[in-house]
Order: structure tokens, then sequence, then C-alpha cells
């Protein structure tokens, strides 16, 4: 004679694969659209060759955000404030780009390809890290690879909690 399947078995084992699904979707669907929308840049300089990057900075439509400054020292001092990301200064000897890798090594690196591949075939491009990332944690690490196991541990005592059926006394 066989016995019945117990319900909760049945639940629970249908609703585990339901579970990890929604989870791998949470974390894969944010890493696949991931691209720059309205990131804030400036462009600090006068005449056309701050003019010609502005107009690379809107090519890309919803990308960037652009900030126009009138020189290197408002821009420095707007990085400073994170008011922007990172800032282009268009000068006679060609662009210098200005990042601030503490507050985005991934902006600060993408800034820099953008400003790049706009740059005449053979103009060196200059690069100054104004705030940069601690040398300990250089791409700014630490703090988002602890988030998953403290996440994890929480609900790991929670779901243990729950299943053991601990109560406070009263």
């Amino acid at each position: 004679m066989s016995t019945p399947p117990n319900r909760r078995a049945v639940a629970v084992l249908l609703l585990i694969p339901v579970v990890v699904t929604l989870a791998l979707w949470a974390f894969a669907w944010p890493a696949a659209r991931i691209a720059p929308r309205d990131l804030p840049v400036g462009v600090a300089g006068t005449g056309p060759a701050a003019e010609q990057l502005e107009r690379g900075f809107e090519r890309r439509a919803g990308a960037f955000e652009v900030h126009r400054f009138d020189g290197e020292a408002a821009a420095r001092e707007a990085i400073e404030d994170r008011t922007v990301y990172g800032a282009v200064v268009a000068g006679p000897e060609g662009p210098h780009v200005l990042t601030a890798s503490a507050a985005s090594p991934v902006v600060a690196q993408l800034l820099r390809d953008a400003v790049t591949a706009q740059a005449p075939e053979g103009t060196p491009v200059r690069t100054t890290d104004v705030v940069a990332a601690p040398p300990g944690d250089p791409r700014g690490s630490a703090l988002g690879a602890s988030v998953l196991p403290l996440a994890l541990a929480g609900m790991g005592a929670g779901a243990a909690v729950t299943l053991l059926g601990l109560r406070g006394t009263r």
C-alpha cells in the first residue's frame, strides 16, 4: 500500500525552482541591461575642440548628461563635489580626462575610452585621477562584495528561526 505524498513536501519541491528562477532573474536582468543613462560628465574649455567633445557625448542619446565648465579648475571642483563623475578639458595639446575612480572605477574607464575613441588618431589623451580610489581597494569592490554574504546570512537566520519555530518567551 503506497502512502500519499506529503502536500508540504510537494509544495516545497515545486516552489524551489520558482524561487531559484526569480533569484537568477533578479541578478541577471539588471546585469544584462547595464549601460550609462544620464551619466553626469563635464566638458571644460572653449572653442571648437570643446564643442566637438560635447557633440561626441551627445551623440550617445540618453547616455550622458553634459555639464559645461569654463576651465579645468571648475571641472575639478565639480568632480570633488560629485556634481559630475569626470570631465574632459579641451586644450591645445589635446583632451585631458579628469576622473574620480573613487566614485566609480567603471565610469572612469568608460570616460577614458569614450574620449580616446573621439580623439583624432595619434592624439595623446592625458588622464588625471582627481579623486583616486584607496590603494587597498582600487576597484571599490570591498563594500559590494560584502553585501551578498550579509544578505544571505540574514535570510538563512530568518529561515532557521521560521523552520525551527523558535519563539521568544513572554
